[in-house]
């Protein structure tokens, strides 16, 4: 009894705040700000691209010096147009896609971790991509996609750095570049190696179940294999299914009662800035939000008459199969004799492909 009095607890619980106080109104801010000015221009779908760009924010470190975190950012928006154009791109056959979202998942798994990009990490170029990869294909308006993503980005730079010179007097300069060089480059590669393939297996599974926009699946599986452990894996995906069964009730009631694209532009920035105020403080109560706004964000934009109960079963239905396949990529990943073996069989390889 004692011991589910305390997991309750702790699904409640809020841990100390190690982030600057001031990202939840950025992330806000930037997320909000072009889906109003798609609104106000009739432009709701491209307003929502720029959005998508917006969340290149959450890259910022206010904590780094002021050159650091501005680089930081431009080379994280060069990377968030990247990783639309590569969905996109192969966006025209479901295996073609899964392939190159596989691969794209590694590529960029591998470089996240060699570089020490700091959470969010890999998580938001492979939801990206993930994204695109179930879009209509049409190669006129790919360039213009990329556009409104890449003014997205611009954007969130820009408040960045209006941020970045409000406190400029006051700052404490840190190292002089986030990017530092990991070591273990074996260790990293088989990491890179299990992402991608489970991203490329949730993307299959659900072409397979015929499940529309499957990009779900493989963003809840990415979600949970970033836990730090084996058994933060599995927390995380117990807190990711019991937020996402409430954030599912929650959207329910949003589509229900705010069915214009005025009410729901102001009811996706009141959700982002939840979402950053409790995301380092409390993950599951972080998911109550993060459900509702992300299928805002991905769903609203073709159509504000969609069937909400085939959206929200359908949603819920793929985040529980992504979060099972986390669990497993992510016993993968935490297994030390697995990746003790791994890496020794690289080892051995490395050493006869020098030889030769």
């Amino acid at each position: 009894m004692n011991t589910i009095r305390k997991k309750i607890q702790l699904f409640f619980e809020l841990k100390p705040n190690k982030r600057s106080h001031h990202i939840p109104y950025l992330a806000a801010i930037c997320v909000g700000f072009p889906l109003f000015l798609g609104y106000i221009f009739n432009a709701i779908p491209m307003g929502l691209l720029a959005s998508l760009g917006g969340l290149v924010i959450l890259y910022y470190q206010p904590n780094l010096s002021f050159a650091s975190r501005m680089i930081t950012l431009l080379f994280c928006s060069l990377g968030f147009v990247f990783s639309l154009g590569i969905g996109l791109s192969f966006s025209f056959n479901p295996f073609a896609s899964s392939i190159s979202l596989g691969l794209f998942a590694m590529l960029i798994h591998w470089l996240t971790t060699y570089f020490k990009i700091k959470p969010p990490g890999n998580f938001f170029f492979i939801m990206i991509a993930s994204v695109a990869s179930c879009q209509e294909f049409h190669v006129d308006v790919i360039p213009e996609k990329i556009g409104f993503l890449f003014l997205g980005t611009m954007l969130a730079c820009f408040f960045a750095l209006l941020h970045s010179l409000l406190l400029i007097q006051n700052e404490i300069p840190s190292l002089a570049f986030v990017i530092q060089i990991k070591k273990g480059k074996f260790v990293s590669l088989i990491d890179s190696v299990i992402v991608g393939f489970f991203i490329f297996i949730s993307f299959v599974i659900g072409y397979l179940f015929k499940i529309q926009n499957p990009y779900w699946i493989p963003i809840s599986c990415l979600a949970i294999m970033q836990g730090i452990s084996k058994q933060h894996v599995w927390e995380r995906m117990v807190h990711r299914i019991m937020g996402t069964f409430i954030g599912i009730g929650l959207c329910w009631l949003i589509l229900a009662f705010f069915k214009t694209p005025l009410t729901i532009c102001i009811s996706i920035f009141i959700l982002q800035f939840l979402v950053e105020f409790l995301i380092t403080r409390n993950y599951a109560l972080a998911m109550i939000f993060i459900t509702p706004m992300t299928i805002l964000l991905a769903e609203i934009g073709s159509s504000f008459t969609t069937n909400t109960e085939i959206i929200v079963s359908t949603r819920f239905l793929d985040i529980i199969i992504g979060s099972i396949l986390g669990a497993i990529g992510g016993w993968f990943m935490f297994h030390q004799q697995f990746k003790h073996k791994a890496t020794q069989q690289l080892r051995k390889t490395s050493v006869k492909m020098r030889k030769k």
